[in-house]
């Protein structure tokens, strides 16, 4: 793997912990595609609270215990190799929300194991 450094692109993918994809929960399809397509990393962070395009309020509140929290999907790389799977992402994602943001690498090198 190539050391990334310098600018790069952000991808942040929205979307809900019940949300599937074949069969698959779609946050592990999306991860293992990143994969597949050589993208730096990924990370699924899970949110306690949200809510999307409907307004319906998703939240880990005890008294209103929800199923289906928000997920985020981080991944960096280079603007040319998060542009080439935007279209891929399109074909398995339903309901959810895509952003992109310029950042600036500072470090990226694989542990030495």
């Amino acid at each position: 793997m190539d050391e990334l450094t310098g600018e790069n692109t952000l991808i942040r993918i929205f979307i809900g912990e019940s949300d599937h994809h074949d069969g698959t929960p779609l946050y592990m399809a999306i991860v293992e595609m990143l994969r597949c397509e050589g993208i730096a990393g990924a990370t699924v962070l899970r949110g306690i609270a949200g809510y999307g395009a409907r307004s319906v309020l998703h939240t880990a509140n005890v008294l209103r215990l929800s199923t289906d929290l928000p997920l985020i999907i981080e991944a960096v790389d280079t603007a040319e190799k998060v542009e080439m799977i935007i279209p891929k992402l399109d074909q398995i994602i339903g309901d959810g929300l895509i952003t992109l943001e310029k950042v600036r690498v500072i470090r990226h090198s694989p542990r030495l194991m």
